[in-house]
């Protein structure tokens, strides 16, 4: 038996990079472009009760603007949630995702609390209203993977030595961890500080290199839920794939493809 079996990102790849940005305002015409020049995918969480305010992206640019990245629940009106009623949870969230789905024609299934404001009671709420992730405000610093889907930590807000992780990032090696940067913020940032040279430098330097997969948050969700549903054998010899989509795998040393609704040998040589 061989049970030197782990799970990598797409590809064979051990590292990724997702980046999450808040609220839609009209800055975000100027970041998508500059996530699109250089590969890298954003999830973008917004409001759908706000876009009249005049700083606010207009709905019907929505589906255009953020095409090829992930548009995410912020809650209708961005309240501070862990302070309201639950009625007012259920209402602000389903409205939201519901208003934001009319616009881009898919299911919205991530979130990111707003006023960074949760508490338990509304993370046991989340599933119920087909939300399967959120994220919080407090970072880690670090490139580890949640262990909490619904206290989903970034590893850095974009103001705090952005450069500095990313070269720290790129240089990682040891294929034995899977590595993630998630950089958040709000893009009317870079107006407010005047330093869109940050997260121009940033794009740039991490963009567009053969071993990061460039994600939104919900594809990595996806992703390892997919991984979850592998069907290994007790010898693990093989595994059998239920889903639609592929998941690599480091079978001691060598990168594996486990197709989607196919049984895949792992016994190597």
């Amino acid at each position: 038996m061989n049970s030197r079996i782990t799970v990598c990102f797409p590809g064979g790849r051990h590292k990724a990079l997702t980046m999450s940005y808040d609220d839609g305002t009209v800055a975000d015409r100027r970041l998508v472009h500059i996530f699109n020049r250089n590969g890298i995918k954003g999830t973008f969480h917004l409001n759908a009760g706000l876009f009249d305010l005049s700083n606010r992206i207009e709905a019907e640019e929505v589906r255009t603007l953020y095409a090829g990245h992930e548009v995410s629940a912020h809650t209708l009106t961005h309240p501070t949630i862990a302070r309201s009623p639950q009625e007012a949870l259920v209402y602000e969230v389903m409205e939201d995702r519901r208003n934001l789905e009319r616009l881009v024609g898919y299911t919205v299934r991530g979130m990111s609390y707003p006023n960074g404001s949760y508490n338990r009671a509304i993370k046991e709420t989340l599933p119920a209203l087909g939300i399967e992730y959120s994220r919080v405000v407090p970072s880690t610093g670090h490139f580890g993977m949640p262990d909490d889907w619904y206290e989903w930590m970034p590893t850095c807000h974009h103001k705090h030595d952005l450069l500095r992780k990313a070269e720290e990032f790129v240089e990682l090696h040891k294929s034995q961890y899977l590595y993630l940067m998630y950089v958040w913020g709000h893009s009317y940032e870079f107006d407010n500080d005047n330093n869109w040279d940050v997260i121009e430098k940033f794009c740039e330097f991490a963009g567009g290199r053969e071993d990061i997969w460039y994600a939104t948050n919900i594809e990595i969700v996806d992703y390892m839920k997919a991984f979850r549903q592998l069907k290994f054998s007790a010898t693990l010899e093989f595994v059998y794939n239920p889903l639609a989509t592929s998941v690599w795998l480091n079978v001691a040393g060598t990168i594996v493809e486990a197709r989607g609704g196919e049984q895949t040998s792992l016994v190597l040589g």
